[in-house]
């Protein structure tokens, strides 16, 4: 499994706008569309919310890519 580390700045990132910020998609409406799709876990956990907040601490997976964010 690939990991990528991403550093947050801020207080948190959307999570269509992290999909795009660490290259899995191109832009943040095609990033909606993975998550909307049943693709995309936080923490372990489906998430469907196309603008959940990710934090710092949190780890989202798509596919065999695991995004570490990082405060």
């Amino acid at each position: 499994m690939e990991q990528i580390d991403f550093e947050l700045e801020g207080d948190y990132v959307e999570l269509n706008q992290l999909l795009k910020l660490v290259g899995l998609c191109d832009s943040g409406g095609q990033g909606k569309q993975i998550v909307a799709s049943g693709a995309v876990y936080v923490d372990g956990q489906q998430e469907l919310r196309k603008t959940c907040k990710i934090h710092a601490g949190q780890t989202v997976q798509l596919d065999d890519v695991a995004i570490r964010v990082l405060g």
